[in-house]
């Protein structure tokens, strides 16, 4: 079935006769137009199915206003505020850098808000955004699923820097986890390792659909060389005698597989006495505090394809929540550290 085609503001005023100035007017309620003309225009408009892009009227505003200095459009950034895990971390961070240079570089800048304190809520955010001319939207990766419902999203085009949002359900942009995982463990099968142990707090696995246990499970059940190490996953932030500890005096794995950055230094002070030092594999390059080998989930990445993404559907005239969601995943980089073997020349 053919696309529909939505006419022009010129094409529009064309087939009526009328000047774009005029036909502009009485779409928008401006200027001097006769009743009877902006009826005939606004019927006219809604039968050929004409759709005004908001980007069009910022851009013009602008550009009378810096008298020809050039156009930055905005895009909002919005943090969803979580009390029991404020703030987000350097994460986040990094999105909003490599977001804030990529749109720079399309003639669009970043306006951040902290969404879901007193100061701010979604219905207030919804007119804030219009009356500064925003109509495109990143949304930041939280821990509990976002409910961005309150946002009126016919006057937006959004993107979520997570696994799938579904209120509204949105073009979503984030790491992938599970192939970045089988990579991992390739690496790692190729550098001699076959007791690998991974550990996750629970809340994290849950919050990107297991995709980082699952493959490692996966994984394991495809190689019978391998000698299978439980994953251990605790109920919050893993800590050390309680979780890591007895787990790893039971199972010694030979290399630990670990979002926590202390971890590195478990793994010395609990190490077997005449026991060869297991590797450590940090799996957030962003948290690393000490040398160590690590996963980078490319966060500057993910935000400059989120940036690019919106101002897609800017450009293309593409508000509300898609009929057809996509997900953009984006692979790790290996970093490569003194706290795994050296690939075997």
């Amino acid at each position: 079935m053919p696309e529909a085609h939505h006419p022009t503001l010129r094409q529009l005023a064309r087939s009526l006769g009328l000047a774009p100035a005029t036909v502009s007017d009485a779409l928008r309620g401006t200027g001097r137009v006769a009743a009877s003309t902006v009826r005939r225009v606004r019927k006219a408009a809604r039968e050929a199915g004409y759709k005004a892009n908001p980007l069009t009227a910022t851009v013009l505003s602008e550009v009378r206003r810096r008298r020809g200095h050039g156009f930055r459009g905005t895009i909002a950034v919005i943090d969803l505020y979580e009390p029991i895990h404020w703030p987000h971390g350097p994460f986040p961070r990094e999105m909003i850098a490599g977001a804030r240079k990529r749109a720079a570089a399309m003639g669009f800048s970043l306006e951040e808000f902290t969404v879901g304190t007193p100061q701010l809520g979604l219905a207030r955010l919804n007119t804030m955004l219009p009356s500064r001319g925003i109509h495109g939207v990143i949304v930041l990766p939280s821990w509990a699923a976002p409910d961005l419902s309150g946002l009126d999203w016919s006057r937006y085009a959004g993107i979520y820097t997570d696994y799938v949002t579904t209120r509204p359900a949105l073009h979503s942009v984030c790491s992938d986890h599970y192939g970045s995982m089988m990579a991992l463990m390739e690496l790692l099968a190729e550098r001699g390792y076959r007791r690998p142990g991974l550990i996750l707090e629970r809340g994290r696995d849950e919050r990107i659909k297991h995709r980082q246990s699952a493959a490692f499970r996966a994984f394991l059940a495809t190689r019978p060389d391998f000698d299978p190490v439980p994953v251990l996953i605790t109920p919050g932030i893993p800590r050390e005698t309680e979780d890591f500890a007895p787990w790893f005096a039971l199972y010694r794995p030979d290399v630990v597989l670990s979002h926590l950055p202390e971890t590195q230094g478990w793994i010395g002070r609990h190490r077997p006495a005449r026991s060869p030092a297991a590797g450590f594999v940090l799996l957030n390059r962003v948290e690393q505090r000490e040398p160590c080998a690590a996963l980078d989930l490319q966060p500057r990445e993910l935000g400059a394809r989120a940036a690019e993404l919106v101002v897609g559907q800017l450009l293309r005239n593409d508000f509300g929540p898609p009929d057809w969601p996509t997900l953009t995943a984006l692979k790790a980089r290996w970093v490569e550290g003194p706290t795994v073997r050296p690939a075997r020349s």
